[in-house]
């Protein structure tokens, strides 16, 4: 049986609603603050069954089957493999610099650095791996048998390529590992093709990229005005005091609204570019979200946030997935016959990595 998704109003659909998640994220809220944040892995777990049930592709939920004993294992897993001998090795190196061996100390810092950023890209490899194995859909899941060990030194290498030719290749980097993590998964018996080409991004890349220089340069022809003038920028009620305003206005509407704005706006583009690159078997994907949509979703949950003081941030998965779902899209034919469950390996601990370094997956 096949059908083809391109006669569908939309291949993915949400039926969740803010009310029925309120039941699920106040327990959770006062539950973690009973129990000291450690409750927070079971409410991940409960609200991601919750989102995940009320999301259809093609008329068939999805459903989640982590539980929240294998984040909590993989957060301690990391905590004793890796926090601990890091702590030792910082009181070391603090010993070292008060003994005057500062180039030892140095070392061991960079090494520490390097490894830390080594892991972080481990870390995004395998949370994206982790959640395609507990994704199931009409009885199948997604996964990968890559560790994501030759990702780490890819994500430390594109990296570092990217910044330095003074960040200009950044956007290069981003879609080049977006296409490498994609590669490396599949669902079901079919591989992920993930091909987005990073040149589209490079004017919106730009856009975001030239906001600090010309905010440089504004402020500087404001001073050179005013000095050319003859005020002071210091004189009280002087025209110096006028320009002092100003360039204090214009770094503060830059720092916190134009350059958040052309950060969105980058990447909605970066987003929508790696989206429409990725394929699976016959089907090809899209995110219809554009600049605007991110900008007026950014905005209402700053001020969901604001307005509840805070508590509204609960909300905040909720709204997330919904807006991914809401603008997600998938085209082609897909023969439901051909479909078997996937042979990959199934960990059987969580996103450690990824709650250690505070990161997401996709």
């Amino acid at each position: 049986m096949s059908e083809d998704l391109t006669q569908r109003h939309s291949a993915f659909r949400f039926h969740g609603s803010w009310q029925e998640f309120a039941k699920i994220a106040f327990p959770n809220l006062l539950l973690s603050i009973v129990t000291l944040g450690i409750y927070r892995f079971w409410a991940t777990t409960r609200e991601r069954e919750y989102l995940w049930a009320q999301t259809d592709f093609i008329d068939e939920r999805l459903e989640w089957t982590g539980k929240g004993m294998e984040l909590f294992i993989g957060f301690i897993m990391v905590f004793l493999l890796l926090g601990l001998p890091f702590i030792v090795i910082q009181l070391i190196s603090q010993g070292l610099i008060f003994r005057g061996e500062t180039v030892i100390a140095g070392v061991i810092t960079l090494v520490m650095f390097l490894l830390l950023f080594y892991l972080t890209g481990v870390a995004y490899f395998r949370a994206l791996r982790y959640r395609l194995s507990r994704t199931y859909w009409r009885g199948i899941r997604g996964g990968s048998n890559d560790p994501g060990f030759r990702y780490g030194l890819s994500y430390m290498w594109k990296s570092f390529v990217g910044w330095l030719p003074i960040f200009l290749l950044v956007p290069w980097s981003m879609i080049s590992l977006w296409n490498e993590r994609w590669n490396a998964m599949s669902f079901g018996p079919h591989r992920f093709e993930a091909n987005a080409d990073w040149k589209p991004l490079m004017k919106r890349y730009l856009l975001f990229y030239l906001v600090p220089f010309l905010l440089v340069a504004g402020i500087i022809t404001m001073v050179i005005v005013a000095a050319a003038s003859g005020d002071q920028l210091g004189a009280v009620g002087g025209a110096g005091m006028a320009v002092g305003v100003v360039i204090v206005v214009v770094a503060v509407l830059s720092l916190y609204i134009i350059l958040p704005l052309a950060a969105l706006a980058f990447y909605s583009k970066y987003f929508r570019l790696a989206v429409g690159g990725l394929r699976l078997h016959n089907l090809e994907f899209d995110f219809r979200a554009r600049a605007p949509d991110w900008i007026l979703f950014f905005l209402a949950n700053m001020a969901i946030v604001i307005c509840t003081l805070g508590i509204g941030y609960i909300f905040m998965p909720y709204r997330n997935w919904k807006f991914f779902v809401d603008h997600m899209e998938a085209y082609g034919d897909i023969n439901i016959d051909e479909l078997t469950q996937s042979k990959t390996i199934v960990s059987k601990h969580g996103e450690g990595l990824l709650d250690a370094f505070d990161v997401g997956a996709i």
